[in-house]
């Protein structure tokens, strides 16, 4: 069960409920938040709902492989961001976010994928986690860049965007490359 509230000097990440449906919507409702991602925008509030449903039973099983956090910034709801777990043989966790537009550009995704990044590597004890974005997000390319991970692939038209195929860059740390002090 996802009981973890990860804190930062100016966020608090806090596991996703059943509360959070109206800014959820807010979210996956907006186009601009929408241009590199392949969810779509959820054409009524209970297609959101179900997503919600889906990302909060995954929080709450006991045994969560999938950890989903509200992003709150001066207690303003701002995006999501998750760390997807794969085979516990592997050790490896998958992150992805999303933000409000008004709220690109101030380093405050950077900063949550820092503590998710710190989360996995020291609670969940990962080998590695990655994360992926279309080529053409510049503000994603620069937070995964800016987090400490590494581009390690180019997939070729990998991204079914509206606008069309999409290449996706791929990134990754590793727990021996990663360089927080006070572990």
């Amino acid at each position: 069960m996802n009981t973890h509230k990860l804190i930062t000097k100016r966020l608090k990440l806090i596991p996703l409920t059943n509360n959070e449906l109206g800014f959820t919507h807010l979210l996956h409702s907006n186009p601009e938040v929408d241009f590199y991602n392949t969810l779509g925008i959820p054409a009524t509030i209970k297609e959101t709902e179900a997503i919600l449903d889906e990302m909060v039973i995954e929080n709450e099983k006991v045994e969560t492989q999938k950890f989903t956090f509200l992003m709150k910034w001066e207690e303003q709801k701002i995006g999501l961001i998750a760390l997807n777990l794969g085979n516990k043989k592997y050790e490896i966790g998958e992150s992805w976010y999303k933000l409000l537009p008004q709220f690109w550009g101030q380093g405050l995704a950077t900063e949550a994928l820092k503590e998710v990044i710190h989360f996995g590597f020291h609670q969940l004890k990962l080998h590695r986690i990655e994360a992926g974005c279309a080529s053409g997000n510049i503000g994603s390319v620069r937070v995964l860049e800016k987090a400490g991970m590494i581009r390690e692939g180019h997939k070729r038209q990998h991204l079914p965007l509206k606008s069309g195929w999409a290449d996706c860059y791929e990134y990754g740390i590793l727990w021996k490359d990663y360089q927080i002090p006070n572990s």
